[in-house]
């Protein structure tokens, strides 16, 4: 059996008019779902049980007004907005009507499509509101964690910060470098309760493997060679905080070993010593290799990654998530402003889209690379496609499917490319031949040639807005 649900936004009318009630079932009922009430009582009634979206409401009724109505109205839901309608004009109620929180006043008599025009404004300033609302939470969310983004996915991550946040279970991150897996680990710390306590960092890929065993459990004076001094290690250093593992995959496999003992027994041994230190930390490991095929080709233990995965995070790569994009070369924009004493006030919305088009192989890290660039050798205020690094306006995104689809060869998908760039720099350049071959690095008869060879012509409507650049 199936339930039927609601599609269609319900608006109530409030009006003593039996006839006007019918004719506005008529009027509204192919674009909203339609509740009618002759008197306020039965309309207040109708919206202590209905999901009410908008409000009709008569300032004349029976019993009480249309003023106490819109007063009770707003009493139940101050979100339901309220459309007050009058026959006599009168301006004290209409001013009391907007301070009691009414969303417009109409007067009659008034067109169908003046009424049809003002509740759809109304349900789109609805919807507006919502969709604020959402993106405030989610930013309020993502300052929370210092972590900039607002897309389906990362709103996951949020959800799993903070439901784990708070207790000593060990998580594993994963995903390619540069998401930012240590974000998050960062995240996990500050929601937790350690949050006054230390947060130690390590990379284990980024140390020597001899140096490896030293740096996470230190070592007594004259364990080794060049072991001049006792040194604490990081197991130590985190001692009641949290010890961040990162690429933890690149760890030998006796050192595996002895990891996967600390985890269960929560001491160890620094080396060339025999005094058992006991440890309170909480562990956050992450990793850009799947550690699941390390383990089927035996060079990752399993039982260590059992230990490890009790609470998996995956962090998406940016190309799964485009719409951060604008949020993070906007924080970027402001970070770098502020490091280097610049001012650049934003981008072009073409220079966003190729930016938010662009594969991202290196992820955040890259897109924060590539602003910084800019930021530094940018000499205007507005960052525009001519600013972009040529690696990002090479042939990329639905072009370059497109050729692949159509299996055209080298020299053909050469071809096509370079007339898809002489016409956007056409374009962009209103069809000024003389600034665009400035702009493409040619001289103008070199252009020329090149358009006719690629059969570019301007369009009709360019050729009408600017004949002064279209020179013979």
């Amino acid at each position: 059996m199936s339930t039927a649900i609601d599609v269609l936004p319900r608006i109530l009318i409030i009006d003593d008019d039996q006839s006007l009630l019918e004719s506005y079932m008529v009027l509204l009922e192919d674009e909203f779902q339609v509740s009618t009430a002759e008197t306020g009582e039965k309309g207040l009634d109708l919206l202590r049980h209905e999901d009410v979206h908008l409000v009709l409401l008569d300032v004349r009724l029976p019993g009480i007004n249309g003023i106490e109505v819109l007063r009770r109205i707003k009493a139940l839901d101050e979100n339901v907005d309220v459309i007050m309608i009058t026959a006599v004009k009168d301006v004290r109620v209409a001013v009391e009507a907007i301070k009691l929180g009414a969303y417009d006043y109409l007067e009659k008599p008034f067109e169908i499509d003046e009424i049809l025009s003002l509740l759809r404004r109304t349900l789109e300033h609805q919807n507006l509101l919502r969709e604020v609302l959402y993106l405030r939470d989610l930013r309020t969310e993502a300052d929370r964690y210092s972590i900039v983004g607002r897309s389906p996915k990362m709103h996951q991550i949020y959800d799993l910060i903070a439901r784990v946040a708070d207790t000593s279970a060990t998580v594993l991150i994963s995903g390619e470098s540069g998401v930012g897996k240590e974000l998050i680990a960062r995240a996990l710390h500050q929601q937790s309760q350690r949050r006054l306590k230390p947060f130690v960092a390590v990379n284990c890929a980024a140390i020597s493997e001899h140096l490896v065993e030293s740096e996470l459990f230190g070592h007594e004076r004259g364990a080794f060679t060049g072991a001049v001094e006792t040194h604490r290690g990081k197991f130590e250093l985190a001692h009641t905080g949290t010890l961040f593992l990162d690429e933890v995959g690149s760890l030998r496999l006796d050192l595996q070993a002895k990891l996967l003992r600390v985890l269960q027994e929560r001491e160890f041994e620094r080396v060339g010593g025999g005094k058992t230190i006991r440890m309170d930390v909480r562990i956050v490991a992450a990793s850009n290799q799947d550690l699941r095929q390390m383990v089927a080709d035996r060079t990752f233990r399993d039982d260590l990654f059992y230990r490890l995965n009790v609470v998996p995070v995956y962090v998406p790569p940016l190309r799964d998530r485009h719409e951060d994009i604008p949020l993070l070369v906007n924080h970027f924009l402001l970070k770098y402003n502020k490091a280097f004493g610049r001012q650049v006030q934003g981008i072009t919305s073409e220079a966003l889209t190729l930016l938010t088009h662009y594969h991202w192989p290196g992820n955040v890290r890259e897109l924060e690379n590539v602003i910084e660039r800019l930021v530094v050798l940018s000499r205007h205020r507005i960052l525009d496609i001519e600013d972009m690094p040529l690696d990002l306006k090479s042939v990329q995104g639905p072009l370059a499917h497109d050729l692949f689809a159509t299996g055209a060869d080298l020299r053909q998908a050469k071809a096509e490319f370079e007339r898809h760039y002489i016409v956007q720099t056409l374009e962009k350049y209103g069809w000024n031949q003389t600034e665009s071959a400035k702009r493409l690095g040619i001289h103008r008869n070199t252009l020329l040639t090149k358009m006719d060879m690629l059969q570019i012509r301007p369009t009709a409507s360019s050729e009408s807005s600017t004949p002064q650049d279209l020179e013979d």
